[in-house]
């Protein structure tokens, strides 16, 4: 099976490649390297640099490369950026999907998996724990981003007989993660603590997320090329954890003593949630394996 990859050489899609070439399938990448890193990058995959914005360039590799499945990870995640610059994250998010999806069906692609969100698509539910069915109400421009994503693939399903897994992930975390920027807190503490600063909690620590380890994200993934079919699916553990309970956590693994600094809310960022992953378990056959204490001591201390 040939599987395209975007963000292929970012955090969560270069362990994604990885476990697809384990598994014995042919992997080509794409991905323009505005966060992803070339030494993520199996060497086993085909690499083409490239902006999924750029439609020319995307109807060309799919033209070549003729793809089973595509894997979209690409994206821009920032919560925060997008409030303060939306239009970037709708072109990326909204226009790049669009150019996916066309080159998709052109080419006979059978199956369409995408990275959508928990964390930001359901906005300030009244349900702290929700499911599938909670009517999104997204909070920022990127859970709006990622809720048009999703309607794209199912109308380019509807019309075309094109096969989706949507996962809309809760906060993950593990190696390789990207310690720069705004978003990936485990990795922005852990870099911070071991360099002797205090990280700054948005909020006064009671804002909660739901944590998921990398591994287990991959896992869903795996399970995505051959199930699931034509599905949303939250990926998550359904426990809420603390801000404070980050900090205390990273900073026992990494033996750091101080106080954390502290700041207003950010905009657009939602205050308490966790995800019920009842129906990936059941019709996935999916279910985390890594509790947030022992993902976090796997990697803050490397």
């Amino acid at each position: 099976m040939k599987t395209v990859v975007t963000g292929g050489a970012g955090f969560i899609g270069s362990h994604i490649v990885d476990a697809y070439i384990n598994e014995g399938h042919e992997v080509v990448v794409i991905d323009n390297l505005s966060k992803g890193k070339l030494e993520n990058l199996n060497p086993k995959a085909q690499f083409y640099k490239v902006d999924v914005r750029d439609k020319e360039s995307v109807d060309k590799i799919f033209d070549k490369e003729k793809p089973d499945v595509v894997n979209h990870h690409a994206a821009m995640i920032e919560v925060a950026k997008s409030v303060r610059e939306p239009s970037e994250t709708i072109e990326v998010n909204v226009v790049g999907t669009m150019n996916l999806l066309s080159a998709a069906v052109i080419n006979n692609t059978k199956r369409f998996i995408f990275a959508s969100t928990g964390g930001a698509i359901y906005g300030s539910p009244e349900e702290v724990r929700v499911d599938e069915s909670y009517e999104p109400a997204p909070s920022s421009p990127y859970g709006l981003s990622k809720l048009l994503g999703e309607e794209e693939i199912r109308h380019y399903s509807r019309e075309n007989n094109l096969e989706y897994v949507i996962f809309r992930y809760a906060n993950i975390y593990g190696e390789r993660q990207d310690s720069k920027g705004e978003a990936g807190v485990v990795a922005i503490f852990s870099e911070l603590m071991r360099e002797g600063e205090p990280p700054t909690i948005f909020g006064d620590g009671n804002k909660t997320r739901d944590y998921v380890y990398v591994g287990d994200v991959v896992e869903a993934n795996v399970l995505a090329l051959q199930n699931g079919t034509n599905n949303i699916f939250n990926i998550g553990r359904g426990v809420e954890v603390s801000d404070s309970q980050v900090f205390e956590t990273v900073a026992k693994a990494v033996n750091f003593n101080e106080k954390p600094k502290f700041e207003p809310v950010r905009s657009g960022e939602v205050l308490r949630i966790s995800l019920d992953a009842k129906r990936a378990k059941e019709e996935l056959g999916w279910e985390p394996k890594i509790n947030f204490e022992e993902g976090v001591a796997k990697v803050a201390s490397k």
